[in-house]
């Protein structure tokens, strides 16, 4: 059962999320809670709220944050790759309350039922207007992947959220699920629903004929008398992580010497803030924070780092601040600078978690998200099963519903192995709680969702998983060009993340034999990028597979037994937890 408003500010303790004490409001009246716990007092000149990677959740939800986010090398033991009890002690959260619970995975399923859903639009819009009306002129960041990851926003073809993110102020945008739709769909709603609401910029996005910029690379806006800089990043792997051929007429990159170029030019134009709305991930902007003068805050996206604190770096020109603002739009960053005399002499910063029993439905955003659901109710809502246990997907390598979906995809296909993508979107469930199918298609939305059956030499099999983990554990940031380790089932394996590329994968094995150089195996999977694989024969749909092999579980969903790599030389890595 979830807390009152009055049991809930008796356990909730987030003086180091929110700024403020909170003695004070135990004794509060339950009618003020909401007032109370997100009464943030305004501080300088210039205010700009930070949302990102919501993934198109309308409605609250729950979502587990992940307890496996290894750092190597330079990246050991500093955020974002500190997990559970090691991003409690390092950020000063309290355990066993309800900011533990939203930074962390601790003891998750007790925490999420009494401390119930997180984030929803309805009541993220209720925060956004109660802090602008406290700063005025302050301004909403949008970091992207807000039009993919449910079925809404896939059925709508983004225009769920589109009209969500112009109820709620979206002022400034960036993206890279976006581009999932196809250039001319982007090209669309920045022409036409954005047009003259919402800036979408991106300065490292290119036409691939001319170099020529496909967006604006960045606004300028006036706040308080203050001319502040926004500076756009789209994830520059989009052609890499993502079908090429959606967006075969656009060059995506890092691009650091135009960073340079783009924020010099807005400081010439008399920007006294520059700010840059990226979608790198937080270890490539950290990076790019050493190597581009003259930012005063990146806030990040991508990697769904859910972060208390915003982290200084310092450069040749001084001191740049990363944050990164979490996911499902759980969390709401809020950074308040103080800019005198051409220059930030101060800030605040908080990230506050959208807990959805103590912010009030805003009404026109409820309306709103009831109009775009109800044609899609019956849908949405039909029961394909129930689970045993619990559901879950973010962490570096296989969660309960990725062994799931391989399951489903091994046994629907007659596959002697699966892989499905590392992705980091997709919401969590209870033990006991309904598989609906919009909870299904949470974790499968997207536009080339075909399922795939190919044979693979051992050989194959291995450079697979070489390729994806030196994505992911490249002691070089810019090297780190995906999500996180691609899921497998059937297979398993030792993984050591400080080697190098080709030995990081030793010890595969099927059935407890090893696997064979070049043996043939049927591997399943989903998600592919070549544009071929749309046409291939008897083609499905992911979740036609999933749904069918739902509908042989006789109504229950077993907990499953989660195939996670025997993990070398890290222990005592604060990337995972100790339970």
């Amino acid at each position: 059962m979830s807390l009152s408003k009055r049991d809930f500010l008796q356990v909730l303790s987030c003086a180091a999320v929110a700024g403020m004490p909170l003695g004070r409001h135990a004794e509060a009246a339950t009618a003020r809670a909401e007032e109370q716990l997100y009464d943030l007092p305004p501080f300088g000149n210039v205010s700009l709220l930070h949302m990102t990677d919501c993934h198109a959740q309308l409605n609250p939800v729950y979502f587990r944050e992940p307890s496996v986010n290894l750092g190597v090398g330079g990246m050991q033991g500093q955020l974002p790759h500190l997990v559970g009890e090691h991003l409690l002690k390092a950020t000063g959260l309290r355990p066993g309350t309800a900011s533990a619970h939203a930074f962390t995975c601790l003891d998750f399923e007790t925490a999420a039922r009494r401390y119930g859903r997180v984030g929803g639009f309805a009541h993220l819009a209720t925060l956004v207007k109660r802090l602008k009306a406290s700063r005025p002129g302050a301004l909403l960041l949008d970091g992207g992947d807000t039009w993919q990851g449910s079925a809404t926003s896939l059925w709508t073809n983004a225009q769920d959220m589109v009209d969500a993110c112009k109820l709620l102020g979206v002022d400034v945008m960036t993206g890279h699920w976006e581009f999932t739709y196809g250039m001319a769909r982007v090209k669309e709603v920045i022409e036409t629903d954005f047009k003259g609401r919402v800036d979408f910029v991106a300065q490292n996005v290119k036409t691939a004929d001319f170099g020529d910029p496909v967006f604006k690379p960045y606004t300028l806006k006036v706040i308080n008398g203050v001319q502040v800089a926004i500076i756009g990043q789209a994830f520059p792997y989009t052609p890499i992580a993502n079908p090429r051929y959606l967006v075969a007429d656009w060059e995506f990159g890092i691009q650091d010497a135009n960073m340079q170029k783009m924020v010099d030019e807005a400081r010439a134009a008399g920007a006294q803030l520059v700010c840059v709305l990226s979608h790198n991930g937080m270890d490539v902007d950290l990076k790019m924070a050493t190597r581009v003068r003259g930012i005063d805050a990146i806030f990040g996206g991508h990697t769904h780092d859910g972060v208390p604190v915003a982290v200084p770096v310092k450069n040749a020109g001084g001191t740049t601040l990363v944050t990164n603002a979490g996911s499902n739009g759980k969390f709401l960053g809020v950074m308040d600078f103080d800019v005198k005399d051409g220059r930030v002499s101060d800030f605040r910063y908080r990230l506050l978690p959208v807990f959805a029993n103590q912010l009030r439905a805003d009404p026109d955003m409820q309306a709103l998200i009831d109009k775009i659901r109800a044609p899609h109710l019956a849908k949405l809502n039909e029961q394909l099963a129930v689970t045993d246990g619990l559901l879950y997907r973010r962490g570096n390598f296989n969660g309960s519903w990725d062994q799931l979906i391989c399951d489903a995809l091994m046994d629907t296909q007659g596959a002697e192995i699966a892989f499905s993508p590392g992705f980091r979107w997709g919401t969590s469930l209870l033990p006991g709680a309904p598989i609906t199918r919009e909870l299904l298609m949470d974790q499968l939305a997207i536009t080339y969702p075909y399922a795939t059956l190919t044979e693979m030499t051992g050989t194959t099999i291995k450079t697979v998983l070489e390729d994806v983990a030196d994505n992911l554990f490249n002691p070089d940031p810019y090297y780190q060009q995906g999500g996180d380790m691609v899921r497998v089932g059937g297979l398993t394996y030792t993984m050591t993340p400080t080697e190098a590329m080709g030995r990081r994968v030793t010890d595969m094995r099927l059935n407890g034999r090893p696997v064979e150089a070049d043996k043939r195996y049927k591997v399943a999977g989903w998600a592919p990028v070549a544009e071929e694989a749309k046409n291939a024969p008897g083609v499905k749909p992911v979740w036609e597979h999933v749904e069918t092999w739902l509908a042989h579980q006789h109504g229950r969903v077993k907990p499953r037994k989660i195939n996670t790599p025997r993990l070398v030389a890290m222990q005592g890595n604060p990337g995972l937890t100790s339970t």
